[in-house]
């Protein structure tokens, strides 16, 4: 059985009904630009932000990343790379928020489905431009955060320790880091403290990568 439903027209609009739809109207003609202009803003206020993170290039720390102990210098390599990563996708999605896509638009038969067209193309276009401005934010943000960790790590990170020097004495070996040398006399800092050698009793001179019995060798 099929069953048949009838479409009767609706009651005639209101004054405030054709007035609530030229508002909306109005709203939707307007909302693709205001998008626009907001990501433009959004834009340019985060290029003056990252203007001020490279501005503490003026101020100098570590700049050898492999200078650093492992695995700090890995951890800025991977901070570098997600800030490249993450700056670059943040740029590309404001670049589409602020200008739109580069595409032609397509005009339908008839100059009223051509503007009902228009209207709700816009409002899809506006969809689309504060999403790719809402994630471009994130991954702006993303990127200063990863810069700044890369370089907070760079200049705090700790510094990967140089050669030792073994020493061979009659009295015994003494194995550490050389601070300096005076009058014939080597100073070394070792695990205990510092301890100077004179060299003219040293038997042996060597430079190990760690000494005997060092923890950190194991």
């Amino acid at each position: 059985m099929t069953q048949r439903w009838s479409v009767r027209p609706g009651p005639p609009a209101t004054p405030a009904d054709r007035h609530a739809g030229r508002l909306t109207r109005e709203l939707l003609s307007g909302e693709l630009a205001r998008a626009r202009e907001a990501a433009l803003a959004w834009r340019n206020g985060l290029a003056a932000l990252f203007v001020g993170l490279l501005s503490f290039g003026l101020i100098k720390g570590r700049t050898d990343v492999g200078k650093l102990a492992s695995p700090y210098d890995a951890l800025v390599g991977g901070a570098l790379l997600l800030c490249l990563v993450f700056g670059t996708l943040g740029a590309l999605l404001l670049l589409r928020a602020a200008h739109g896509a580069p595409t032609g638009v397509r005009l339908p038969a008839g100059v009223p489905a051509a503007a009902t067209a228009l209207h709700l193309g816009d409002h899809m276009e506006t969809r689309r431009t504060v999403r790719a401005l809402t994630r471009g934010v994130v991954l702006t943000i993303a990127c200063g955060a990863m810069l700044v960790a890369g370089v907070a790590l760079t200049w705090y990170g700790p510094e990967k320790d140089g050669p030792r020097i073994l020493v061979r004495t009659p009295s015994g070996d003494v194995c550490g880091k050389p601070v300096r040398t005076d009058a014939g006399r080597l100073r070394i800092k070792t695990d205990t403290g510092e301890v100077t050698v004179r060299l003219a009793q040293a038997e042996a001179l060597a430079a190990v990568d760690d000494c005997p019995g060092d923890p950190s060798a194991e």
